[in-house]
């Protein structure tokens, strides 16, 4: 069952866990590689900012982003900038996010994302979470998916199993981990489903796009080749 109000809570939790990490760090840190291609650590850090922004957006009935090309023009404008300035951003615009989403709303409606995504308004903070919690991962400064809690784990993979659900390209694929949890995904051609298996994390970062999945184990064919996000 989605609770937003608890997940507004995670979300503050992880907006913190990354925000005391990220204040260790000097400027030069700022200007590194992060784990995305093409991407410095400022390039993760303005994103997250302006995530932030574009979810407030969504729950006051506008536009995610005026257009892609500005999405991308407003990360790359704010890449460079100091760490504090980073810091400040992020911090401030968890607060807008924040603030809006604790206004009285009606939770059931649906509102509109990025590419003519839609889903319910109880869904976005915890779509938040995810952003906070995958991209403090991708900043690679030490915090890595096995360190995100369990119940973000199991839901994020719940989550991505269902977004790739009935995709042609992907085969029906049943998706195990070590810890006991089984979903089902996929659905396009073959009459058996493929098995994949291993620990949580790494089922994570399989669908998720951070890891190959070379440390999962697969019956029943080749491991699925997923789609972008």
């Amino acid at each position: 069952m989605i609770d937003p109000v608890r997940d507004l809570a995670s979300v503050r939790e992880a907006t913190e866990r990354l925000l005391k990490a990220a204040a260790s760090w000097d400027n030069a840190a700022v200007a590194e590689p992060s784990r995305l291609p093409g991407w410095t650590r400022g390039h993760v850090l303005a994103h997250i900012a302006r995530n932030a922004d574009a979810l407030v957006n969504v729950l006051q009935g506008r536009p995610m982003y005026p257009d892609a090309a500005t999405r991308d023009a407003d990360i790359e404008r704010d890449a460079p900038r100091p760490l504090d300035v980073q810091l400040a951003d992020v911090r401030e615009s968890a607060e807008r996010f924040q603030a809006v989403a604790a206004e009285p709303a009606d939770w059931e409606r649906i509102v509109e994302l990025r590419n003519g995504v839609t889903d319910r308004a109880a869904r976005l903070p915890f779509r938040r979470w995810v952003e906070v919690a995958l991209h403090h991962v991708d900043l690679g400064a030490g915090y890595e998916l096995e360190d995100l809690p369990d119940e973000f784990v199991a839901r994020e993979i719940e989550f991505l199993a269902e977004r790739f659900t009935g995709h042609k390209e992907v085969p029906p694929t049943t998706v195990r981990a070590a810890e006991g949890q089984v979903w089902t995904t996929g659905g396009g051609s073959g009459e058996d489903a493929v098995l994949v298996s291993g620990p949580a994390p790494e089922l994570l970062g399989w669908l998720a796009g951070r890891r190959d999945g070379s440390a999962l184990t697969v019956e029943g064919g080749a491991l699925p080749a997923l789609p972008p996000l």
